[in-house]
Order: structure tokens, then C-alpha cells, then sequence
């Protein structure tokens, strides 16, 4: 091989290096411009962060671990995005829609079966907003008491028993709430509570306040004779 052609090759050989990096600087310092210009439209929006458990209406033997990451629209009206973790591979797995009692109240008959109260998630302490200080953290539950939500799960991730779905498939499912006492498997509460390092009883006695703003809302005993244990509701949240 001749010497101006091993120099040929070596320049081809730099030339495509430097156009690959050339290709990389620029991806790197588009994703720095856009992330520096652009405003994220509606989804900045969704800047609380809720944690809770479902279960599905139809098959109460799924029972799940959400994240919420929620916009308050009004005082009537939230819309949440739902994940299966916090982290950075979390998966999208669903919608919430939360309205107030007195949006609730103007439902037709034949709609309000999609809606799950909220009072028992509240004053048992399931729901918790980790990323809130105490004080915003409980002034923002009590805005929430006597409010409903419409959950569609459309990726169904995992669960205690339930192996992951490989991508979103077949119809979205309904999801519903706990309700009375020992509907939800323990083996929930206690991973999610030790990893947020949260004490369940002292949350539960610290919203027992919050009761004497709740009314008795449809739906708690929905799923009451679905689950083989399933006791009083939390003090406030009788139907």
C-alpha cells in the first residue's frame, strides 16, 4: 500500500470521526437549546406528585403502586398523568381525572359508576404527596376530601403476583380505590412506606382532623365483597 494512499485513508478515517463528533456536539447542544428554550407546554403543568394504590373494578386481585404527576386546572378539577415508579425509567401506565363533590354531584346516573371516592385513600394516610412539605402536603388533602376520580390504566406494569405486560395491550382498564380496611395487600404498604421512609400510623392520626370534612361518598363499598378481607373504613369515609 502506497504511502499517499495510506494518507487518503487517514484522512477518510478523520474526516468521519470528526463528522461523527461533529453529529454528536450538535445533538448534545440541541437537547441543551431545547431544554433551555422551550417551555414543555402543558406538561411543566403537572408539577405535583402524588403516591397512592389502585386496584383494577374488574380484577381486584391487581392491585398496583401509581405515581400521579397532576395539574391543578381549578378548584374543581385536577388531571393527572400516571407512571409505575418516580425514576427515570418509570413507564406511562395511565390517566386520572379528579373533580370535586360538587362536580359529581351534576353527573348523569350512568356516569358516576367510573368514579372512585377518595376519602378512605385520605384519611388512611395510602395517599401521600412525598415531594410536599408536611404542612402543603395536608393542606393539599384537605382541598381533595370529598373529591372522585376516573383512573383508565392503559399499560399494566407489574403488581404483587402479576407479571409486567411487555407494551400497552388490549382494552384500558378501569381502576378503583381502597375503600374499607385490609382491602390492599400489606406487602404495598410496607415496600412504598419503608422506601419513603413514612410512618403510616403517625400519617393516619395526623389527618384524623380531615374527617369532620368528610361526607359520605358513593363507591366505598363497591368492591366490598370482592376481597376476602375487607373491614370498616377509615373514620370520615362511610358511605
Amino acid at each position: 500500500m502506497t504511502r499517499p494512499f495510506l494518507r487518503l485513508v487517514m484522512l477518510g478515517a478523520a474526516a468521519m470521526a470528526a463528522g461523527v463528533l461533529a453529529r454528536a456536539r450538535f445533538r448534545r447542544a440541541a437537547s441543551t437549546g431545547a431544554r433551555l428554550l422551550r417551555d414543555l407546554g402543558p406538561v411543566r403543568q403537572f408539577d405535583v406528585h402524588l403516591t397512592g394504590f389502585q386496584l383494577l373494578k374488574d380484577d381486584p386481585d391487581r392491585q398496583l403502586e401509581v405515581h400521579h404527576y397532576c395539574h391543578q386546572v381549578n378548584e374543581d378539577f385536577l388531571q393527572c398523568v400516571l407512571f409505575d415508579g418516580d425514576g427515570a425509567d418509570a413507564r406511562l401506565t395511565g390517566v386520572e381525572f379528579i373533580i370535586s363533590e360538587r362536580l359529581y354531584d351534576t353527573l348523569p346516573e350512568d356516569e358516576k359508576p367510573y368514579w372512585h371516592p377518595h376519602n378512605h385513600e385520605i384519611l388512611s394516610g395510602q395517599l401521600v404527596a412525598p415531594d410536599l412539605p408536611a404542612r402543603a402536603e395536608m393542606e393539599w388533602m384537605r382541598r381533595q376530601v370529598n373529591s372522585y376520580g376516573k383512573t383508565w390504566h392503559f399499560w399494566l406494569t407489574g403488581g404483587i403476583g402479576h407479571e409486567a405486560e411487555p407494551l400497552p395491550m388490549g382494552e384500558p382498564c378501569l381502576a378503583w380505590s381502597f375503600n374499607r380496611e385490609g382491602e390492599i395487600d400489606p406487602r404495598l404498604t410496607r415496600e412504598r412506606d419503608a422506601r419513603l421512609g413514612l410512618d403510616p400510623e403517625r400519617k393516619r392520626a395526623e389527618r384524623a382532623g380531615l374527617a369532620e370534612l368528610a361526607h359520605p361518598q358513593r363507591g366505598e363499598d363497591t368492591l366490598k365483597d370482592a376481597l376476602p378481607i375487607s373491614e370498616p373504613s377509615a373514620p370520615g369515609a362511610r358511605e
